[in-house]
């Protein structure tokens, strides 16, 4: 049978970090455009305690997405010990493209998986390059469409990249921007062929764009007169909080349940991360549809303290973390049973259950 195989990985983390007391002379304003009295020391300190990121990491200015997108895929490639040119597709996850550090211009053309393609030097024409705009969800959804093609026959070696710079799509004026970080996170995929099922055993993903396409959106500063980029994110928090416990749970539950597995054969739940309040609440509501109050320790692992919001690079980072025992005590073993989930504009949700050889 044929089995869709992450045999690489690999991701990279801006060396530059911003802690939360570098906003403390930031001008926040709500969602009326009204400026907030509260002194910023108050309004960082409440934001850690809901989030609880102390820092994320910004990009150097001279890289781009496509540059940060490079920097993991190398090392996921060698990770591989494959020959680049044999790459038939490179599937790149992000949200704006190319952002210039300075004007702050969205630049997705050509798209960012060429560029990858160009920068890595590969001549194979028969490699071919995609973008996934998909939201936060996107290289989930990349590692889905690349089962699909190993399935059609179509491919037998992808690479699949999440990455961004949030840093600039970010309104300084709007205390979301404390949220979002820069990086990327590259896994190589391979079509195996084997008597034994392993690899990406499950999947699911919904799409939800009526209402739900206001929760995450761009929009002009909250702050009138703002001379910036008026391409800046727009999240409307409680929306997306009550959305995603809604959603995701019930769609992981039915991922695991739909592969005939049980609760207790999860090894790991490895889920985007926004803020921790958030994933501490959806993890607890998963357990909760299986009756358990219990929650096994460790089973959820948890990077935004550090890494802040990365989008689309959060999930593949966090693997590849795991995968070198780069992540405190966290690791995989030969037969694990994990998660792969996330939540995001669009709205979006997916998630893939994913078993070790």
């Amino acid at each position: 049978m044929l089995n869709t195989v992450i045999t690489g990985s690999g991701h990279f983390l801006p060396e530059k970090i911003v802690k939360n007391s570098d906003f403390i002379n930031y001008e926040f304003y709500d969602e009326q455009g009204v400026f907030i009295e509260k002194p910023v020391s108050e309004i960082i300190q409440k934001f850690q305690e809901i989030t609880e990121i102390e820092e994320r990491r910004y990009a150097d200015a001279g890289d781009f997405t496509s540059d940060l997108a490079v920097y993991a895929a190398k090392k996921a490639i060698e990770d591989a010990g494959i020959d680049k040119e044999d790459l038939d597709y490179i599937i790149v996850a992000n949200n704006y493209g190319d952002i210039d550090a300075i004007y702050r211009q969205v630049d997705n053309m050509p798209s960012v998986a060429t560029r990858v393609k160009h920068k890595l030097g590969i001549k194979n024409n028969h490699c071919r390059p995609y973008d996934m705009l998909f939201g936060c969800p996107g290289w989930i959804e990349g590692l889905i469409l690349a089962h699909h093609l190993f399935l059609s026959g179509t491919a037998k070696k992808a690479l699949v990249i999440g990455a961004d710079t949030l840093s600039r799509a970010v309104d300084p004026h709007d205390r979301t921007a404390m949220i979002f970080a820069d990086g990327a996170g590259a896994v190589v995929l391979e079509a195996v062929e084997d008597e034994a099922k392993y690899g990406i055993i499950g999947y699911d993903t919904i799409a939800d764009s009526l209402d739900e396409m206001t929760y995450l959106s761009n929009d002009v500063s909250l702050k009138e007169g703002y001379e910036g980029s008026k391409v800046n994110i727009k999240m409307r928090g409680r929306k997306v909080y009550e959305y995603a416990l809604r959603k995701v749970p019930a769609l992981i539950k039915r991922v695991i349940d739909n592969s005939g597995l049980e609760i207790n054969s999860i090894n790991k739940v490895l889920l985007h991360q926004a803020n921790a309040k958030m994933d501490h609440a959806m993890v607890e509501r998963l357990f909760r549809l299986y009756n358990i109050d219990e929650i096994p320790e460790g089973i959820a692992p948890m990077t935004v303290q550090k890494l802040g919001n990365s989008s689309v690079a959060t999930v593949p980072t966090m693997y590849d973390l795991i995968s070198k025992k780069q992540l405190g005590n966290h690791e995989f073993h030969a037969g694990d049973h994990i998660i792969l989930g996330s939540v995001g504009a669009g709205m979006n949700i997916n998630a893939i259950l994913y078993q070790f050889k």
